[in-house]
């Protein structure tokens, strides 16, 4: 009887050390710290999220849920994902002063490191060439070249900004100018009778990604959710941004007043918020609430996304940083990315980085 619970013990413990291995990745060297890494994420519900009722428009984006789903049907896309971190950790590394920016669990701790003076990534200005489908089943989807022109102003806008006055002053000190430029090249226009491209990729497959650019699918999507976007490191054809056309574009820049667009979700954030992700970029607060990080040092860590433009929140015993681009905050609460944040998107254009392609690198 001893022998037969020894037996059935031992096998018990190997199939429980088999299981706590399964997710575990292999470092690459020991040189740079890839400790706090993860890929898969918490799921919100805007219902129950803060300063947020069940009458408020609030943003939501897709894409957190998306990787998920690519995760489990590509085993090797965590992989590939934990090489594009280390490649980027190692050469915001080899550029800045330690402690400034470079993720390995720096972002909830309190570490000023964007007020440091900027430093030269050696990168230069990035251009990035843009294609944009727009998938239409009417005439309103069917946006204006002016609407489409308004999102590319916006984003050139938003990552070449050096004027931070519209933040809080305790933020002012941390914006960036990205030094990208988005280009646009094509616009290519696809009439097509289905109403909904719902969120599980239907309009990238028939429409695939255009090698050579950023692509941006302007499609109507499931209701509810204004966007989503692809981290660098999944497949090719799937590769760029997906907007719904009301939340495409800038009514600022609407003269004629016959823009599609859907307030307060009109100034173009939701696809700067989008390429900040098809940059590398998390979620403002790590997806995961106060225990989890962006990977990003001068943004304060935070329990949750922010909807509408509470600037008095307070999470995790700092400030929310509710003007970021990378939170859920009303398009016209949006104001900045941080110096850490401009590092992690850079680092993707860099040699051997997933987009240095893209650039000429």
């Amino acid at each position: 009887m001893k022998r037969l619970l020894f037996f059935i013990m031992t096998v018990g413990l190997v199939f429980t050390s088999c299981d706590s291995n399964k997710n575990e990745i292999t470092p690459i060297n020991q040189d740079i710290d890839m400790s706090d890494f993860y890929v898969y994420t918490d799921d919100y519900d805007a219902s129950a999220s803060k300063t947020v009722s069940s009458k408020d428009k609030v943003k939501t984006c897709y894409t957190m849920k998306m990787l998920n789903k690519q995760l489990l049907e590509n085993p090797s896309l965590e992989r590939k994902m934990y090489e594009i971190e280390y490649h980027t950790r190692r050469f915001i590394s080899s550029k800045k002063p330690s402690g400034v920016g470079n993720g390995n669990n720096g972002g909830n701790n309190g570490d000023n490191g964007g007020s440091e003076e900027p430093v030269d990534d050696g990168l230069g200005t990035l251009n990035i060439p843009v294609y944009v489908y727009v998938i239409y089943s009417n005439s309103q989807q069917n946006i204006s070249d002016a609407q489409i022109n308004s999102q590319i102003t916006v984003l050139n806008n938003d990552f070449n900004d050096a004027d931070f006055s519209d933040v809080r002053h305790e933020f002012q000190n941390l914006g960036a100018d990205i030094d990208i430029n988005f280009n646009l090249q094509v616009i290519d226009r696809e009439y097509n009778s289905r109403t909904d491209w719902g969120l599980n990729d239907a309009v990238k497959a028939a429409y695939p990604a255009v090698n050579g650019y950023l692509t941006m699918w302007v499609a109507p999507i499931t209701p509810g959710y204004l966007g989503y976007a692809q981290f660098p490191g999944g497949k090719a054809s799937t590769d760029g941004v997906v907007m719904s056309p009301q939340y495409f574009g800038s009514s600022e820049y609407d003269t004629q007043g016959n823009f599609y667009l859907d307030a307060p979700f009109d100034l173009g954030r939701t696809t700067t918020h989008e390429v900040g992700h098809w940059m590398n970029l998390r979620h403002i607060w790590g997806d995961g609430r106060c225990r989890q990080d962006d990977f990003v040092s001068d943004t304060p860590s935070s329990d949750g996304p922010n909807y509408r433009c509470d600037l008095l929140e307070v999470s995790c015993k700092s400030t929310d940083m509710v003007e970021n681009y990378m939170d859920y905050s009303d398009d016209g609460c949006m104001g900045l990315f941080t110096n850490g944040q401009k590092f992690r998107m850079r680092a993707v254009f860099a040699s051997g980085g997933p987009r240095a392609a893209l650039v000429g690198n």
